[in-house]
């Protein structure tokens, strides 16, 4: 039986080892498949990353597809039930590092997009792709340099659906229309080290900062709102001493990352934290990495398309959800566009024997063509 096009091409994609920030030839599969609709392809390459933003028209709408060709390590071989890097199917369902997040939504976009150019070859606005290979590492040189280069020229996408794998139980059945946004803290008090049984001539950071840790923990910094759950507090990580039960330690490490509403920003959070540490009197030094801002696509012609196109597919709406981690898609938030996620199931996302059902890589490829078909037919 010979495979389906989004199925050939989403075994191709998985065959390659594009171990994070490694492309290893897929896109060059994309561009190839791209050039013969007529795409205009720029091929940006960051340091260690490679990218492209293909375009295919330009008027507005600019609607866009993005996503990452790059994958997490698959870890212990012996522990697959197949060749992480060998698709294969088995019950229904492709197997491979990737299948799901994210090489299965890249290959339903390219067929996508090659079955809505023949029905339409003049169709309305511009269709874009943007590709990454520099998602799962520290996401430096990808979409986010990508997005500043477009910005800088004044080419802002007005909608965009990220392949990401939103989907619980089956494909559609979730649609991601935002995401909360990530800052991390760094925290380190700084004490004065010192023999146990002489406490008078040492100063204990772990003790000196407890009370503002506890604060910090226990703050209400937001309610939410009708589409974030309250912002969270959580500390990952926590260090202290150097191993031996007679040592006041010197200093103490402390990790915090808040997950935050659109109820929030990084300025107020940073203001709250500096505000509630100070009012302990703490000695410290603290170091900020922002992860990324919250984005909400509440309304607009996209997420009526995207609900539309997975209605026409399941004959049921998809669930409206800003639940999960942080994805490419609050760079592309920047521009200022609509911005939703859409793709396969997530359950095998990062673990062994990742995979994918091949009846849903189907169902998202008519998805993703009648999304197209609402908005620039």
């Amino acid at each position: 039986m010979t495979d389906s096009p989004t199925l050939a091409l989403a075994k191709y994609l998985i065959s390659r080892q594009s171990v994070t920030p490694e492309d290893a030839g897929c896109q060059d599969a994309m561009i190839e498949r791209l050039k013969a609709l007529g795409f205009e392809i720029e091929v940006m390459v960051f340091e260690d990353t490679t990218n492209f933003w293909a375009r295919r028209g330009t008027e507005a709408p600019l609607f866009a597809f993005a996503g990452h060709t790059d994958v997490v390590p698959a870890g212990k071989l012996e522990l697959w039930d197949t060749p992480p890097f060998e698709p294969t199917i088995k019950d229904g369902f492709l197997h491979g590092r990737g299948a799901a997040d994210m090489k299965g939504s890249l290959a339903s976009m390219i067929v996508a997009v090659e079955q809505f150019i023949a029905d339409n070859p003049d169709h309305k606005g511009s269709i874009g792709f943007l590709i990454t290979s520099d998602e799962e590492g520290p996401f430096i040189n990808g979409t986010v340099r990508v997005v500043e280069a477009l910005m800088e020229r004044g080419e802002n996408i007005d909608m965009c659906i990220v392949g990401e794998p939103s989907s619980t139980e089956v494909v559609g059945d979730v649609v991601k229309n935002g995401r909360r946004g990530s800052i991390t803290g760094d925290l380190t008090v700084k004490g004065v080290q010192g023999h146990v049984a002489y406490p008078h001539l040492a100063k204990n950071p772990v003790h000196q900062s407890l009370l503002a840790i506890h604060e910090l923990a226990t703050t209400e910094w937001d309610q939410g709102n009708d589409y974030f759950p309250p912002t969270s507090f959580q500390i990952p990580n926590v260090h202290a001493g150097t191993g031996a039960s007679n040592v006041i330690p010197g200093e103490f490490n402390v990790q915090f990352n808040l997950r935050f509403s659109t109820e929030l920003n990084n300025d107020t959070i940073v203001k709250r934290v500096t505000e509630t540490l100070d009012k302990h009197d703490l000695d410290y030094e603290l170091k900020w990495t922002f992860n990324g801002d919250p984005f909400l696509t509440d309304t607009g012609d996209l997420l009526d398309a995207v609900v539309d196109a997975v209605d026409a597919v399941n004959q049921t709406k998809p669930a409206l959800l800003t639940t999960g981690g942080t994805s490419d898609g609050r760079f592309i938030a920047r521009m200022g566009g609509q911005v939703v996620e859409l793709g396969p199931v997530n359950a095998t996302i990062h673990k062994v024997n990742e995979c994918v059902n091949i009846d849903d890589l189907e169902k998202l490829t008519k998805m993703y063509q009648k999304t197209l078909e609402n908005l620039l037919a």
